[in-house]
């Protein structure tokens, strides 16, 4: 069962209808175009709604994708390096998202979670859709709990 606020936000994040991955080549190229315009109108969403919270691009090929995210926590920004690949099996397997300043720290983003609702709705799900439904829910519970227990301490930007 899926609550309000996450159909509302789902609402907001374009299905895809492409059923590619990196090895398909042309079809690739497609579902790449969708993935894009996807996360263009995730971001836009999040930005109109005072809700932006990450920042992704990836390689040429769309195999590999980095950016930032962050978490604001007691009026302090907790910003990350995130990155992940797209899985071979994509758009079957979700990507495996890292922040790697907090790899061996925390719970994996997706174990129980996340696999299920996935599987269930793959092919439409794609990269916005990890971010909102992974990522996203996995910053607020963990990064608080994070701060408490002293695993993480926020840090001055320098400039």
């Amino acid at each position: 069962m899926v609550d309000a606020q996450t159909k509302k936000t789902l609402s907001g994040i374009p299905l895809l209808k492409t059923k590619a991955g990196p090895r398909d080549k042309d079809a690739w190229v497609n579902r790449l175009k969708e993935e894009y315009q996807s996360l263009i109108k995730y971001v836009s969403t999040n930005k109109e709604a005072d809700n932006d919270w990450f920042r992704l691009e990836s390689n040429k090929e769309g195999t590999r994708w980095f950016g930032k995210c962050w978490y604001f926590h007691d009026k302090l920004k907790y910003e990350f390096d995130v990155e992940f690949d797209i899985p071979v099996t994509y758009p079957d397997t979700a990507p495996e998202i890292a922040l790697p300043e907090l790899d061996g720290k925390t719970a994996k983003f997706f174990v129980g979670l996340f696999k299920p609702l996935w599987g269930r709705n793959a092919p439409k799900f794609g990269i916005a859709h990890a971010m909102a439904l992974g990522l996203g829910p996995w910053l607020a519970v963990e990064i608080p709990d994070l701060i408490e227990k002293g695993v993480i301490t926020y840090k001055e930007k320098t400039t």
